[in-house]
């Protein structure tokens, strides 16, 4: 499925290719702090599929406290978060941040992970799989 997204202020846009049906919520804790709500909803996308339009994303190198780095792609001005990937000099693939496509009311999560970090206070998200994570 071809989509396309934004920053909140327009100065980056992008188009990629995505598989609807890989869409994750994620509960960890980190996602938590990085989207500033109770999880992240994301959606990979293959390296070769990711085109800027304009502008780019700056970056942001992560830690876990599994050790894991990952880097963040957010806009540097109005601080939308566009995409996580590796830390490698070439990723192979990126994780998009579903909020910020124009087709996310389409794109329904898949599975969920991190569970034990899910806030208690949310309903249950039924998806086809949850699982929690051993390292991150």
């Amino acid at each position: 499925m071809k989509v396309d997204g934004s920053c909140h202020c327009g100065k980056i846009k992008f188009e990629a290719e995505i598989d609807p049906n890989s869409v994750t919520i994620c509960h960890c804790t980190d996602c938590q702090r990085l989207t500033g709500t109770a999880f992240r909803v994301s959606v990979p996308a293959a390296a070769s599929s990711l085109h800027f339009i304009t502008g780019m994303p700056k970056t942001y190198r992560k830690t876990a406290d599994s050790g894991r780095q990952r880097m963040q792609g957010f806009c540097g001005d109005c601080g939308t978060p566009i995409y996580s990937t590796s830390t490698d000099e070439h990723p192979t693939h990126y994780g998009l941040r579903v909020g910020s496509l124009a087709q996310r009311n389409q794109l329904i999560p898949q599975q969920q992970v991190w569970l034990r970090s899910a806030l208690p206070w949310l309903p249950d998200m039924p998806c086809a799989t949850s699982y929690e994570c051993e390292s991150f």
